[in-house]
């Protein structure tokens, strides 16, 4: 990732953080006054003042109007200012490119995507992102200037602390580019790269389960990966590599070929193209996971039988993971997951059989709501809590001291 130049957090500067802590409390929206606000910080009213008015300039608080008079002048009241700065989401899939600006609240402005195979290389993924990434900002009327931050997923593994991929299966000369140091160059911000299936949890969690702090997504299409939210912060484990589900061995798939050279992964017996191995055996003209989701819309017995035993596959992994990680909530996205309920039915049959009671008593399994759109509203997500952490608007409070 981008380096970020901290401002001086020494004494009572626009970048103590005391201050931080001011604009983290504003964050949730609700609109406070300066006494408020000097109240739960312990500043003084002057000091409080001053940064909200320099917060103000930044764009990121907004006055919303006064509080209710208990006698005299009413003050006036500030909160987050969602549509003052933007981001930009990109997701990147094995065979597409999606790309939105959104506010700061994770509202898309605008958007766009191409069919493109990531096997093309970063060069030509990244430089449609560039071209897109421009016309979009001034498609919602924002400036360079506006842009805060760029979130982007990719469909491999990635390592966190440097935001690179690191040897991914499906992404041939992408083992190790920089992306953030391209993105970076071109836009001038920082440039925040995770999981594609990391990306997607964020997304629909804060589109759809906003208040869920236990969460698992799964991603079934090509391959098959999870998300995983506990505590109300996204796992990634030592390297990045937490939810990587569809290589944790079946044992009715012993002799089955994985593409990272093991046999019995998940992935080989349930994702889109083993369910479509299996209908090829079965003598249906399948070859793709596309194939696979018009058979089962078309009502066709087999696919939708296949579907639903990949989701029963699916279960039997997952309920190891209810056991570990006890979520709230589990909801199942990627292509195949569009097929309609019976990937769901499956994974329900088995996760609700063969957990705990007290485990699953109140979990739900749910198809994903956001559909198409997690990925490009959780690359979103990841560039808005970089940009508005308490380090990041240190810094830009204290370049306005300057």
């Amino acid at each position: 990732m981008l380096d970020v130049t901290h401002g001086d957090t020494h004494g009572d500067t626009l970048g103590d953080t005391a201050g931080i802590d001011l604009f983290q409390i504003l964050r949730d929206g609700r609109p406070r006054t300066r006494s408020e606000l000097a109240s739960l910080t312990g500043l003084a009213r002057s000091t409080v003042a001053s940064r909200v008015e320099s917060l103000v300039r930044l764009g990121l608080v907004r006055p919303v109007g006064d509080a209710v008079s208990t006698g005299g002048r009413p003050s006036s009241q500030f909160a987050l200012n969602a549509s003052g700065r933007v981001v930009l989401g990109v997701d990147v899939g094995a065979s597409h490119v999606r790309i939105a600006v959104t506010d700061l609240s994770g509202k898309i402005l605008a958007q766009d995507s191409v069919a493109m195979e990531v096997a093309e290389g970063p060069a030509a993924v990244l430089a449609w992102v560039a071209t897109a990434g421009r016309e979009l900002l001034k498609k919602a009327n924002a400036a360079s200037t506006d842009l805060l931050g760029i979130g982007v997923g990719l469909p491999g593994p990635v390592e966190h602390a440097t935001g690179l991929p690191i040897d991914p299966p499906i992404m041939p000369g992408w083992d190790r580019y920089d992306v953030p140091q391209n993105l970076g160059e071109q836009f001038g911000v920082p440039v925040l790269v995770d999981n594609d299936v990391n990306i997607m949890a964020l997304g629909e969690r804060a589109a759809s389960w906003p208040h869920i702090d236990h969460f698992i997504f799964v991603k079934v299409a090509t391959g098959i990966g999870s998300g995983v939210i506990s505590g109300g912060l996204l796992q990634r484990g030592a390297q990045g590599i937490a939810g990587d589900i569809g290589h944790v061995y079946v044992p009715q798939g012993d002799d089955v070929p994985c593409r990272c050279g093991n046999k019995g992964c998940l992935e080989a017996l349930a994702a889109g193209p083993a369910i479509a191995r299996t209908l090829r055996a079965a003598g249906l003209d399948v070859e793709s996971s596309a194939d696979v989701i018009a058979l089962v819309k078309a009502g066709n017995t087999d696919a939708i039988r296949a579907v639903r035993e990949a989701g029963r596959t699916i279960g039997q992994v997952l309920t190891a993971c209810v056991s570990i990680i006890n979520p709230a909530v589990i909801v199942l996205g990627g292509s195949i997951a569009q097929a309609g309920e019976h990937l769901l039915a499956g994974a329900r049959e088995v996760v609700y059989a063969r957990s705990m009671p007290l485990a699953t008593g109140q979990l739900q399994i749910s198809n994903s709501r956001a559909g198409a759109n997690a990925g490009v509203l959780g690359a979103s997500m990841l560039a808005i809590h970089h940009a508005l952490s308490p380090e990041r608007v240190d810094a830009l409070l204290a370049s306005t001291a300057r």
